[in-house]
Parts: structure tokens; C-alpha cells; sequence
């Protein structure tokens, strides 16, 4: 008979070996057991435990080869279990193993195609699990599994690029996309619409959510995980690359009762993490703060968090209403996205509260004509606002691999013309560089086995605000463009972004090559 081998899962290895049993069937609770002798002690116990349980076995009698045979199906199990619908339990051991064993993507791919050679029936659970656990090493933001005509795509999201894995069969793809749908908790059948679902892993004491997309393709569905790590999303505020005087500007703003901060910039720019290193920042036992997010992303103690479910109507705006009742000092709006929920969200400012949220803008200047678009009161947008900030993730060189670049004479004149603002603006880092313009220095990415061959490691946030003063307040009420209230800010003495990563460049931080991919440089670099 067949050894189905997630029934041997019902006794533990050390233990089948210690009882002389095995269960080698499972139906519902209908168990069928493989033993050496109904006498032995250990047996009788392991028989007894499967029965309090809520099994019904069977015992067969077998001789000592088949026991063995049985067993050496342990080691076709996979680590990584069901648990419960919409989680995906990984244990501690394993994870860990996985973990120490993955150090570049050779690694994993190595391991898949190890995996694959096996031609297991256990293999698509083992393959989803060095998946993800792979992500979790490299600390990948997704994953993304793309079919094509002939084969189907792995890729990882890298500090914000993707890079290729390998390619696997049409076959295996389709063995992972039931599993995949089984475990969010999504529809099987349903293979011409859009799906939206979740699962969690549990490492260790951490749990991390696994948000889950399928779009309908040419060849089949295009599978994107989206990987949310609260290790990578709690920096603290210090360690979020903010230039010192901006860094004090900010915590002078978030320490003020009521008001509005705002931060812009395009999904991925790091938004959300820096608004909780705000919520760290500000963080006491005397103030009440709520937050209203899709998903939570990261657990703070202390902290009332709740999440939207747009299946279930409870919206952004549903939240902000009741998070008003709950008597809160401090309030966290994800994304505002529509007209009323930034009208309350100001109201909110206005009224006491002190209040953090997101827009989609380009950059700082933008997010005053958006919320005038939104249908906010221009006259009320000054009083409500304390200052709004933009920014990118630019990634960090490797500091294995970098070499220095040769830097011609317009690209030279170009960084000292940025240099040459940065200092007037009264930066000192700015100022030593005017002062010393030989210390200069670009470097460029190689690669090497450290960086998984891409020339950067880590990543780090470059930054521009407007402070709301007289001169902001002046033009609001005009319903101004972007260009004007740019101008308007010129005298508050603030960095760019662009000015802000030429600095970090010319520190050997990131290269120029890369800032250039994040933000659109003026002249010609």
C-alpha cells in the first residue's frame, strides 16, 4: 500500500521510531496504523494519544522492513505546513536552516532545482517554502512569478529593482498557483478576473503578512506576493538618511499638539515607514494615538491600530470618523484618497489633533494644489498644515565592490553647482565641499558576491519639505501651481531632493547613476 505522507505527520519521527508505528493513511479522522507488535508500551501510549486526539486508527500488523520503509518517508515531508486557512507555518528549525543556508540567489536557485531533480509529490509546498524563505533572506519587498509562452519567471524585488531568480516549468507553476490560492484564502476556479488575498508566516516570534495579487495574463495568471516584513519597516527616525537640519525641523513639527504632517511620493518611496518612525518618535503614555492603515505593516505597542477592509465598507474615511469618537491626541491616516477624507483629516488638524498621513505627489510643492483638487478649503490648508515632505529610496553602494569614477568636466561643474546651492543654504557638509572641492569623490557599482552581483546593498531615503510660513500662506489662497509655491519656499533654506542626493553622492553613499533612475537630475550628468 502507498504511504500518504502527511498522515505519517499524526506521530512524530523520534517517536514512530520509539513505538515501532507508523500511520500510513489519513481520511478525515480515520486513521490507518502501521505496527510491529500491540504489546509494546510505547505503542500502546502513541495509539492512546492519536485516540484522545479524535482519531479512529486501525492497526495493521507489518514486519520490521515495511515499518522502515514507512519511515523513510520522513524525509520526503515538507517543513512547511497549513496550519489554519490564510497561514502558512514554517518552523523555527527550518526557517533558520534556510536562512543560514541562503547567502545569494545561487543559493536559492540551487536549492529549487534540487528540489525539483527530486520529482516528490511533497515538492510544491518545499519550493514555496525556499521561496519565501529566500525573500526573507535576501529581504525582498515581493515576489513576483510571471508565466510566459514557453516557461515562467521568479523574480525578486531588490532594493527596489527586480532581479531575475530562475525560470521554472509550466507545470510547476501550476502546482504552485493552487497552492498559492489555497493558502489566501483564494478561488481556484476563477482564472479571468483579478483575485486580492493574504497569508501570514510565522518566524520564530515574528509574523509576517504575505499580501497576494493574481492578474489574468496572455499565457496564465501573473502572481505578485507582496512581503511585509515589520524588521524592514521599523527604522528608527535617526536612521532614515534625513539630513540633520531637516531632521531637527521635523521633530520640532511632530512635537507640536495639533496640526497636519504630510508625506508624498510614489508607492515604494518608503512613506509609511517613515510616518512610523514618527508615531515611535512622538510615543508616550500620555497621549492617545490611533492609527488607520491598509495593511498594518508594522505592530507598535501602546498604539490602537486598525485596518481597512473595503469588502466590508470600513474605508479610510469609515475609520477617521470613528477614530474621532475614541478621544484620540495623535492620528495616523494611512492614504488619503479621496475628497472626504481629506477635508475631515484637515478638519482633524484643525481641531486638536495631530495628524500623519500620505498623498500621491511627485513631490512637496504638489501636495497643496492635490488637496485643493480634493476639494479643501485653500484658506484653511495653511492653518491646518505644519510642514509636508517628499522622498525617494535611492540604494546604497556596495562598499565591497565600488570603485571610484571618472568624473568629466560638465558632470564636475554641475555637482558644484548643486554643492554651491546646498551651501548657501547654510549646509555644512555643503560648505566643507566649497571649501575643499578635491575631497569630491562619485563612485559607481560593480557588483560582487556580497550585493548579489548589483553594485548596492541596503537602501536610504533622500528628502525635500516645505515648512507652511508667511510666504506658503501668502499664494495658498490663490489656488498656485507646483512652479509658484517652489518659488515661495526658496527662502526657507531647504534642500531638494536632487541637491539631497547629489550630497549623498558626492559622500560615495550612492552613485549618480542611481539617482538618476529614482529622480529626474537638471542638465546633463
Amino acid at each position: 500500500m502507498p504511504v500518504n505522507t502527511d498522515a505519517l505527520r499524526l506521530i512524530p519521527e523520534p517517536l514512530a521510531h520509539a513505538a515501532n508505528a507508523a500511520v500510513f493513511d489519513e481520511i478525515g479522522k480515520k486513521i490507518k496504523v502501521a505496527i510491529l507488535s500491540p504489546n509494546k508500551d510505547e505503542t500502546v501510549e502513541a495509539i492512546r494519544n492519536l485516540e484522545k486526539a479524535g482519531y479512529a486508527p486501525t492497526l495493521y500488523m507489518v514486519s520490521k522492513a515495511s515499518l522502515e520503509k514507512a519511515w523513510g518517508r520522513y524525509k520526503d515531508l515538507s517543513f512547511a505546513t497549513e496550519t489554519k486557512a490564510g497561514s502558512f507555518d514554517i518552523s523555527d528549525e527550518e526557517v533558520n536552516k534556510v536562512l543560514g543556508q541562503v547567502r545569494s540567489i545561487a543559493d536559492i536557485t540551487g536549492m529549487i532545482d534540487e528540489v525539483l531533480k527530486a520529482k516528490k509529490t511533497y515538492r510544491t509546498s518545499r519550493i514555496l517554502e525556499i521561496i519565501v524563505a529566500g525573500a526573507l533572506a535576501l529581504k525582498a519587498s515581493d515576489i513576483h512569478i510571471e508565466p510566459e509562452e514557453t516557461t515562467v519567471q521568479l523574480r525578486y524585488r531588490l532594493d527596489g529593482v527586480l532581479v531575475n531568480i530562475l525560470n521554472i516549468t509550466p507545470d510547476t507553476y501550476s502546482l504552485l498557483l493552487s497552492r498559492i490560492k489555497l493558502l489566501s484564502g483564494l478561488k481556484l476556479n476563477i482564472k479571468q478576473n483579478a483575485q486580492d488575498g493574504r497569508f501570514s508566516v510565522d518566524v520564530g516570534a515574528d509574523e509576517i503578512e504575505i499580501r497576494t495579487s493574481l492578474l489574468p495574463g496572455a499565457y496564465s495568471e501573473s502572481i505578485v506576493m507582496r512581503v511585509l516584513n515589520p524588521k524592514s519597516i521599523g527604522v528608527p527616525l535617526e536612521d532614515l538618511g534625513i539630513e540633520p537640519k531637516l531632521l531637527g525641523i521635523l521633530m520640532h513639527e511632530i512635537d507640536k499638539p495639533n496640526g497636519m504632517v504630510l508625506t508624498t511620493g510614489p508607492t515604494g518611496s518608503g512613506k509609511t515607514t517613515t510616518l512610523y518612525a514618527f508615531l515611535k518618535k512622538i510615543q508616550n503614555p500620555g497621549i492617545k494615538i490611533i492609527t488607520i492603515e491598509d495593511p498594518i505593516e508594522y505592530h507598535l505597542p501602546g498604539i490602537v491600530q486598525t485596518q481597512t477592509d473595503s469588502e466590508k465598507g470600513y474605508t479610510f474615511l469609515a475609520g477617521l470618523r470613528s477614530s474621532l469618537r475614541q478621544d484620540p491626541d495623535v492620528i495616523m491616516v494611512g492614504e488619503i484618497r479621496d475628497d472626504e477624507t481629506a477635508q475631515i483629516a484637515v478638519n482633524s488638524a484643525l481641531t486638536g489633533h495631530l495628524v500623519f498621513s500620505t498623498l500621491h505627489t511627485n513631490n512637496a510643492a504638489g501636495a497643496f494644489p492635490r488637496l485643493i483638487d480634493l476639494g479643501v478649503n485653500p484658506k484653511v490648508i495653511t492653518s491646518a498644515i505644519n510642514i509636508v515632505i517628499a522622498q525617494r529610496l535611492v540604494r546604497k553602494l556596495c562598499p565591497e565592490c565600488r570603485k571610484d569614477k571618472v568624473i568629466d568636466d560638465a558632470t564636475r561643474g554641475r555637482i558644484n553647482e548643486a554643492v554651491g546651492n546646498a551651501a548657501k543654504k547654510g549646509f555644512a557638509q555643503a560648505q566643507e565641499f566649497v571649501a575643499h572641492p578635491e575631497t569630491i569623490k562619485l563612485y559607481e557599482a560593480v557588483g560582487c558576491a556580497a550585493c548579489n552581483n548589483t553594485g548596492y546593498r541596503g537602501r536610504i531615503g533622500i528628502y525635500e519639505a516645505i515648512k507652511v510660513d508667511e510666504s506658503i500662506e501668502g499664494i495658498i489662497k490663490d489656488s498656485p501651481s507646483e512652479r509658484e509655491i517652489r518659488a515661495a519656499a526658496n527662502g526657507q533654506n531647504l534642500l531638494t531632493m536632487v541637491e539631497d542626493g547629489i550630497l549623498k553622492a558626492a559622500l560615495g553613499v550612492t552613485s549618480l547613476d542611481e539617482l538618476e533612475r529614482v529622480v529626474e537630475l537638471e542638465g546633463d550628468f
